[in-house]
């Protein structure tokens, strides 16, 4: 019986552009000239990825800062899109990646419930039975009604957490998000996580700098470094292998 994927990324490259900085000795000559005063740098974020993850695994993506972890999510995400290769995703997504998103300031916590519920794709109708449980389970009530600009990080991570293992999701991608805010609720996020995985069969994909807890969560794990795939195996030697690197 062939097993079924969740994600299939294929031959996936990504460029970004970006301004280069310059001291103003360097930028001089532009000036007084009156050509260009900026840069644009280019460089390949991701290059040549392939990756297929199954239904019901849990995937961790390791390697140095700048390896192209986050893009790799945010791709698979639908945040950005590949500028070369192709990305195909079977099943609704909930996306981790970033401390904040899709939440606005001037709202109220209980007010972002529903903003980010509704860009995770769910109606008030159908999260409005949800929202006391949400509340509950990020243990931020006392500031719920209160605008989420006045919300520490961790806060913010509670309640990002919170909503997203609420709505109806078939795959949960989750970066470093988790290492914001303190280790009781962190171990509380990652044993309903293991519940998602074990009596769910939720596809998990997980990027952290933990490397432990990679081992012991993850299933398998991709090893990226400038862009490229080192390894892609079982989670133990894989991320051995990166530490020995």
């Amino acid at each position: 019986m062939t097993e079924e994927i969740a994600i299939t990324v294929n031959n996936v490259w990504k460029l970004f552009r970006r301004q280069k900085q310059r001291t103003f000795k360097e930028m001089l000559p532009a000036l007084m000239s009156g050509g260009k005063k900026n840069v644009i740098d280019t460089f390949w974020a991701l290059q040549d990825v392939d990756l297929k993850i199954k239904k019901g695994e849990t995937f961790g993506i390791v390697g140095p800062n700048g390896s192209g972890k986050s893009t790799l999510l945010k791709l698979i995400a639908g945040v950005t899109q590949p500028t070369k290769g192709s990305i195909k995703v079977s099943g609704v997504i909930a996306p981790l990646i970033e401390l904040g998103a899709g939440f606005h300031p001037e709202m109220t916590g209980r007010e972002n419930i529903f903003l980010n519920a509704a860009i995770l794709g769910m109606t008030k109708a159908e999260i409005a039975p949800r929202v006391e449980e949400i509340i509950d389970f990020s243990e931020i009530r006392d500031s719920i009604d209160q605008p989420v600009k006045r919300y520490s990080s961790g806060m913010y991570m509670r309640l990002a957490f919170s909503v997203a293992v609420h709505v109806n999701f078939d795959i949960l991608l989750v970066d470093e998000i988790l290492s914001v805010g303190d280790l009781k609720f962190q171990q509380k996020c990652f044993r309903l996580m293991d519940k998602f995985k074990k009596d769910e069969g939720k596809t998990i994909v997980y990027v952290g700098h933990n490397l432990e807890k990679v081992k012991t969560f993850c299933d398998r794990v991709a090893y990226l470094n400038f862009g490229k795939i080192i390894d892609v195996g079982p989670a133990a030697p894989v991320v051995e292998q990166y530490q020995n690197a």
